[in-house]
């Protein structure tokens, strides 16, 4: 072989050599990703449910992606800052969001956004799914849902129920059941759960459509009495509250539930490093434990599974949005 012939070759190598190590720019931000600590925007103050989740999520995240997860809580708007804040970020999977029902599925149905969460954010994985109890005063006389529909049911009702604000898992569960069953009840929206809790604690309010990490706590004190459960299926931590499924209503379902974006056009290798690293951290034996304790199912997925997910209840909520006219405007 002549000297040249060996240069041609040599160069022809090194050619194929440097297209394999660059690859794609998607196969090649997979392959350096992460690089630096990962932000988790979370639109909710801290000691609430989602930052619970969060948090009890970062310390195996942090392993698995041998990055620190700096969690960022961006409360307000029933999640609405932290989903903007999030499509300012760039596509490049270091700004992620723990989004939730309200922000992933319902805000854009009774806001007008400058955005739609279905196509402007790309799903990486669900987080949790959890049914919500209806509880009452255990000094009511309501012990049982039909005892609840009974009285919601008169025309000019004075049962009302109270909720987190508008547009979240509590109002619509309520709502729902208005829906279904005829009901006349008023709804009352909060600026928080704790301050609904209080009202219902202390007998101000009729009833709440509540989280299972606010209410598990009181039931088991005997300060909230459990009249039914959301959910298909009963709930582990409250195995003798019977569902509103099976109480009269079949097929009723208003599940709460959490789940990971990224800004959409997130190289879809990213989104694989990340979805495989939160489905370990789910499926890891100590934070599964301690999520269902606290009534809160983990719900590991693939990305395509969970934008089905969103997609499918931002239609569901939709079109019940749509049909009894709720607003937040």
């Amino acid at each position: 072989m002549t000297t040249s012939t060996l240069r041609r070759a040599l160069g022809a190598f090194a050619a194929i050599c440097g297209l394999t190590l660059l690859g794609s720019p998607a196969a090649g931000a997979a392959t350096r990703f992460p690089s630096r600590p990962i932000h988790l925007i979370v639109g909710f103050a801290a000691g609430g449910s989602a930052d619970t989740v969060a948090r009890l999520m970062a310390p195996i995240l942090n392993r698995e992606l041998k990055q620190n997860i700096i969690i960022e809580n961006r409360p307000g708007a029933g999640g609405n800052i932290a989903s903007a804040d999030l499509l300012k970020s760039a596509p490049d999977g270091y700004t992620i969001m723990l989004g939730t029902i309200g922000s992933l599925a319902v805000n854009q149905h009774i806001s007008k956004l400058k955005y739609d969460p279905v196509t402007d954010m790309e799903a990486i994985s669900l987080a949790v799914k959890f049914s919500n109890v209806l509880v009452v005063n255990p000094h009511s006389d309501i012990h049982t849902l039909a005892d609840y529909v009974r009285e919601a049911k008169a025309s000019h009702s004075s049962l009302s129920f109270g909720s987190s604000g508008i547009g979240s898992s509590g109002h619509l569960a309520g709502e729902l059941l208005k829906s279904v069953a005829g009901l006349h009840n008023q709804h009352i929206a909060y600026r928080g759960g704790a301050p609904a809790m209080n009202d219902l604690l202390g007998g101000r309010l009729g009833a709440i459509f509540a989280s299972p990490t606010d209410a598990v706590q009181f039931i088991a004190a005997g300060k909230l009495r459990a009249i039914a459960t959301t959910g298909l299926s009963r709930m582990d931590v409250l195995p003798h509250v019977p569902t509103v499924a099976e109480s009269g209503y079949p097929g009723f379902e208003a599940n709460n539930w959490y789940a990971y974006v990224a800004p959409a056009k997130t190289p879809a290798d990213v989104i694989r490093v990340l979805n495989k690293a939160i489905v370990v951290a789910l499926k890891d034996p100590g934070v599964s434990a301690k999520l269902e304790k606290l009534g809160l199912q983990p719900a590991p997925s693939t990305p395509a599974e969970t934008a089905a997910y969103i997609r499918s209840e931002s239609k569901k909520w939709g079109d019940l949005v749509k049909k009894i006219g709720i607003s937040a405007d």
